[in-house]
């Protein structure tokens, strides 16, 4: 990163720290020099009070996050809400800065994921395409990239494991793995109510209810919803919706009953709806075609779409049930249950009528919709145990997931024949034809291992691991309607054959880890890691052709630092990797002509390397006063590659990988009048990144900015209860860049810009 950048990036912190803490001062009554006084008492009074120990689990054993030797930045309760985090889109700001998460197009109805470099190729939105980052949900893996937008429940905390975990976790796991762990019963009675406003009418409210635990059982009811309009106005005279709202709710019970000593049973079903709108796509810069006089460039973000056009929500409605066994069998043995059945429904809208050609008196205005139908079944066994000098863990998995799709892409709008006006097209999608249409079933064995040798000869400072995983994927399926019809391809045989074009590919692999770390001293470790991963093979549902594509690969060395220092006070984690990508899996488009389809073909065309560099650091300067920075390095090539459409050799860009990102945050807390007054301010930066494969036209820099401001503990006269009171913002500066630009030599350069400022108030009782 450079000079320049960082003392922006430092500035912009330091700067509004400043501001939060002189308006908190000024708005709670307390003199600014109270303040500086009481930092400055603080500082000469240390009472030892450090930084908290943060827990993970990313070994399938709990563990200390410093004792890990795993990169693994994360995100407790409290930096969730700091950041006003309402589902996983939300780190698309940049939280975690090796961790990239954007809508899919225009589609916030389904998010992309990427770790290191390493995610999707470009379209993950099909029934037999996979990604290459996990998301997992209290241990159950969640298998489409559709769905991952859904509001998130009473989170705990969002664990995210940078580079491959195909030992522990496995399959779709290349880049790394996001495991998100929300608070389970406790047995005691305990009510969180929170309610809130924000601009653009939007609004949130949410339940959080432990009840006594009863004949040995704890239950906990989570319920929620939140609900806001557009940030983009859509002019129609029809009343559609704006771009860029949202509408979610949904609710989770669990029960945890613990018959025996050493055996409970923990059974959780969610239900959840999540209704979107999309992102407004506009036209940056003119390309050859000269645009209508009613549809100018818009360079900057818009407020207003140039043109009206029929919009509903894309709508996701998901459920699920999980079912945790857990047996201490020994004292030196654990034996872990995870059994899940998901259902999942996504339909996705979108219409941008800027990537429309001007044509007197033709149609235009292509309505993309798609829906999808899934649902998955998943058991995973895990035995974890403790001999002297070994800590082991192994296991079996089993996955299975149907999947269904189908599109349709009619024009909505028709010119006039001067491009100074529209009107609305009837269609019917009854009858309209489907562009595509397919299904495909999945189904993945696995066994896995893992063993930690601790060597009491050596003091127990040196800690070798081996894991390794078998694993057995079996993917079938077939591509059903092509552009309206049968589809034709080519047999074994080379006879050209009308119909279903079936799939039926299967794959192996074994992914091993090995892993040595020394502990220096109590509070400093370092360890060299080398570790595989895969993300699955498949087949691509926008092809003509259907042909099976194989999975691909990375092999990666990593080298990393933990250490605590100051009295704990002080936290620098660091990593630094280097990996080898193979059988790279490539999109490459073509417009078909007098179709409003696209079609793309996927091959493993590319081979690549990725590595980079990693810093977490956490200080407490003063009692009460938090300050972190966190940054990621990234460098990826990829090789080039053969495009089927041209018969040329094209280069290939690595998507959704800024060279430089950071995060920087201060928190702080003080006890004042019988409460707590907390400040909270995050920056995060990004560089340019490439969001096509082959579109050398990058997205733009950012430096965003959040706030928060909150009361907490105040107590309620007459009541076992404390209340809470805050303010908040997102992109606190009103910054705007397009995180998503490309050119179309006829259309030119369109993108998609970022959120405004938003900004709310909220209130939470607890009992």
């Amino acid at each position: 990163m450079s000079g320049d950048v960082m003392k922006k990036l430092f500035l912009s912190a330091a700067s509004h720290v400043a501001l939060l803490g002189v308006a908190t001062a000024l708005a709670a009554g307390a003199p600014a020099k109270a303040l500086a006084a009481d930092l400055v008492a603080a500082s000469a009074n240390d009472d030892g009070a450090g930084l908290e120990e943060v827990v993970v689990t990313a070994q399938k054993r709990t563990t200390n996050l410093q004792d890990t030797p795993i990169a693994i930045s994360v995100l407790g309760a409290s930096a969730l809400e700091d950041r006003h985090v309402q589902s996983l889109g939300d780190l698309g700001d940049g939280a975690i800065p090796s961790l990239r998460v954007a809508p899919f197009f225009a589609r916030s109805s389904a998010l992309t994921l990427a770790l290191r470099g390493i995610g999707v190729a470009g379209d993950a939105n099909q029934p037999a395409r996979d990604q290459a980052v996990g998301v997992y949900v209290n241990g159950v893996y969640l298998g489409r990239a559709q769905g991952l937008g859904a509001a998130l429940y009473d989170v705990e905390r969002i664990e995210v494991l940078k580079g491959p975990q195909g030992t522990l976790f496995g399959r779709n796991t290349e880049g790394g793995a996001v495991s998100i762990i929300t608070r389970a019963p406790t047995g005691q009675f305990g009510l969180s109510v929170g309610a809130g406003l924000s601009n653009y009418d939007g609004y949130r409210g949410d339940l959080h209810l432990d009840l006594p635990e009863f004949h040995k059982v704890s239950v906990k009811v989570d319920a929620l919803v939140t609900k806001r309009d557009g940030t983009v106005r859509n002019p129609t005279e029809t009343g559609q919706l704006d771009y860029n709202s949202y509408d979610r709710r949904g609710f989770q019970i669990e029960a945890l009953w613990r018959p025996l000593k050493g055996f409970s049973v923990d059974y959780a079903y969610d239900n959840s709806y999540d209704a979107t709108t999309p992102y407004y796509v506009q036209t940056l810069a003119r390309g050859a075609l000269a645009p209508a006089p009613i549809n100018p460039v818009q360079p900057t973000r818009a407020e207003s779409s140039n043109i009206g056009v029929p919009q509903q929500p894309s709508v996701g409605k998901g459920s699920g049930h999980r079912l945790n066994l857990d047996w201490r069998a020994a004292e030196w043995l654990q034996v872990k249950s995870i059994t899940a059945y998901r259902d999942l429904e996504q339909t996705q809208f979108d219409n941008a009528p800027s990537l429309s050609a001007y044509v007197p008196n033709a149609p235009f205005s292509r309505y993309s919709i798609a829906r999808v139908y899934q649902n998955q079944f998943s058991e995973e066994l895990q035995l974890i145990g403790h001999i002297p000098e070994l800590d082991f863990v192994a296991g079996a998995f089993y996955y299975r997931e149907g999947v269904r799709d189908n599109a349709q892409t009619p024009n909505t709008l028709q010119w006039n024949a001067t491009g100074t006006g529209y009107t609305p097209l009837p269609y019917d999608l009854k009858t309209y034809p489907f562009d595509r249409g397919s299904h495909a079933k999945t189904k993945s064995y696995g066994a896995f291992g893992q063993a930690v040798w601790t060597p009491a000869a050596l003091g127990d400072r040196v800690h070798a691991t081996v894991g390794g995983r078998v694993t057995h994927d079996e993917k079938t399926g077939a591509l059903f309607v092509v552009n309206g019809a049968l589809p034709s391809y080519v047999d074994a045989n080379k006879r050209t054959i009308t119909g279903e074009v079936p799939l039926d590919a299967s794959w192996d692999r074994f992914d091993p880890m090995v892993d040595l770390a020394l502990d220096l001293t109590d509070d400093v470790n370092i360890y060299g890691k080398w570790s595989t991963g895969y993300k699955a093979g498949g087949a691509n549902s926008r092809s003509l052709t259907y042909r099976p594509f194989d999975p691909e690969t990375v092999s990666m060395f990593e080298l990393g630092a933990k250490s605590e220092f100051w009295n704990r006070r002080a936290r620098l984690n660091l990593a630094a990797y280097y990996g080898d990508l193979k059988d790279v899996q490539v999109d490459f488009s073509v417009i078909v002509l007098n179709n409003n389809r696209g079609t793309l073909e996927t091959t493993n065309a590319a081979s690549g390397k990725t590595k980079g560099f990693e810093l977490d650091f956490s200080i407490v300067p003063v009692n009460g006063l938090t300050f972190s920075f966190n940054y990621a390095y990234t460098k990826v090539t990829l090789s080039s590659a053969f495009n089927p459409f041209t018969n040329a050799v094209s280069t290939v860009n690595p998507l959704y990988t800024p060279r430089n990102a950071a995060s920087v945050s201060a928190d702080y807390e003080r006890p004042w009048m019988g409460a707590t007054f907390k400040a909270h301010i995050d920056a995060n930066y990004a560089d340019k990144q490439f969001t096509s494969t082959t579109d050398k036209t990058p997205s733009q820099s950012y430096t965003l900015v959040n706030a928060r401001l909150a009361m907490a503990d105040i107590p309620l006269r007459g009541q076992d209860a404390r209340m809470e009171v805050a303010a908040w913002s997102r992109n606190l500066l009103n910054e705007q860049h397009a995180f998503l630009r490309n050119t179309n030599a006829s259309l030119g350069t369109y993108g998609i810009f970022n959120e405004p400022r938003t900004y709310g108030v909220e209130a939470r009782v607890r009992y």
